[in-house]
């Protein structure tokens, strides 16, 4: 078994953590108090205590901190410091790649104020790279360029009171059906991600739909999956969390998915509820067969999904196994990093202790999360930048830990 202390130490890739839900605990007090934002309590503490969990009764108690956290992410200047602030956090457990997701409309009142918010964000970041990548480590070589990107979301659902975008958007068009509204909600999150990219050389990276899967399929969205998709911008679905494997297959066929966030439910074949589909474990075989051979990614988040599906009781249930017995494209990602208490170098610890995952099996994991990134660069670049990150790896695990390398298989022998 790898140690702890090896996997915070090799170079890693986040591809699935939400922006307002992993604030430093005193930014989320100190911004609350500055903004005259109300809190349950404003000792970090009382917040673990009252919101914050270790764990969560269900996924509305998991979500309600983000009431909270949305609020005082209103303005540049605190949604700058969260995402510099972030990209520290990750650097320092040696997070090389990063890819931010959030819904620009949960933090403004019109559309045209989107861009703002990317831009207010991607500053944040930018600071932190220009930052690591002037340090001695990166620019004699011996460590890797911090790069990152942003992922646009969509919400799936909008609830009043939920965002001052949304209910002016029910104002301006009071008759228009609840799912229209939100639909079309969805296509200006594109648009504006396009624009974004191609106007002001924002790195948009990705278009994600998240929230509210239960009632509110992918399929509501596919306009602006279309949009993105028209215009090369990669797509990300949060899909098989409240639903089963046919969720999963609108993801990939309507909205052009190349990563699925989640996929918890991929191989529950009892989940299907389509009566035309006879034979259910055939298809969760042909579906799973699919993601493999096209390297469809899976964003799997161990500790935020057992906190959100307490029918899964254990690490040791988590679908996770199967995933990689299938030999998917498994990513691990931390979610939330103040809502899950965790780290992305925990979240890998967890899978390769309860799995006991040897060092191949661990160093094809890492590699996973650099080669499933849609990355702001050419396909050239990335091709070296995960060459880069494999032979970072392997120098680490060398020279560090002593970890043997087998050179004629190209990989490690898996032994300690």
């Amino acid at each position: 078994m790898v140690s702890a202390e090896f996997l915070r130490a090799v170079p890693k890739s986040e591809l699935h953590v939400h922006l307002d839900g992993s604030l430093r605990l005193s930014t989320l007090i100190e911004l609350a108090r500055r903004q005259g934002v109300s809190l349950p309590s404003y000792e970090e503490e009382g917040l673990c205590d009252l919101v914050f969990k270790t764990q969560y009764a269900n996924l509305s108690e998991y979500l309600a901190g983000f009431a909270y956290t949305c609020a005082v992410l209103r303005d540049p200047a605190a949604l700058e410091r969260v995402a510099c602030e972030l990209a520290e956090d990750v650097l320092a457990e040696n997070v090389r790649y990063l890819e931010v997701r959030f819904a620009p409309q949960l933090h403004v009142s019109r559309s045209d104020e989107m861009i703002e918010v990317l831009a207010a964000v991607n500053r944040g970041l930018e600071w932190a790279a220009q930052a690591f990548n002037a340090t001695p480590a990166v620019t004699s070589g011996l460590d890797l360029r911090f790069r990152f990107g942003l992922v646009v979301c969509a919400m799936r659902n909008f609830g009043p009171g939920m965002s001052r975008y949304y209910d002016r958007l029910t104002e301006v068009l009071p008759t228009m059906p609840h799912k229209e509204l939100v639909a079309l909600a969805s296509l200006e999150a594109a648009r504006v991600a396009v624009e974004a990219r191609e106007r002001h050389g924002i790195p948009v990276v990705g278009f994600d739909l998240a929230g509210e899967e239960a009632g509110y399929r992918a399929g509501h969205h596919t306009a602006a999956f279309q949009e993105a998709h028209h215009h090369f911008i990669c797509k990300t679905v949060h899909a098989g969390e409240a639903y089963g494997p046919e969720s999963i297959y609108e993801a990939i066929t309507r909205c052009h998915a190349e990563r699925i966030g989640h996929g918890t439910w991929l191989f529950a074949a009892d989940r299907i509820a389509d009566a035309s589909i006879k034979d259910r474990i055939r298809y969760v075989e042909r579906l799973a067969e699919y993601m493999a051979s096209r390297r469809i990614g899976v964003e799997v988040c161990p500790t935020s999904n057992l906190q959100t599906m307490p029918e899964l009781g254990d690490i040791a249930n988590h679908p996770v196994r199967h995933m990689l017995a299938h030999r998917l494209a498994v990513v691990i990602g931390t979610d939330n990093r103040l809502v899950s208490h965790t780290t992305l170098s925990r979240e890998l610890a967890l899978v390769t202790e309860a799995f006991q995952l040897d060092l191949r099996a661990v160093r094809n994991l890492v590699l996973a999360g650099f080669k499933a990134a849609f990355f702001p660069g050419s396909y050239a670049e990335k091709r070296l930048y995960v060459a880069q990150a494999a032979t970072q790896f392997e120098r680490i695990a060398a020279e560090k830990f002593g970890y043997k390398i087998r050179p004629e298989a190209g990989g490690m022998d898996g032994v300690l």
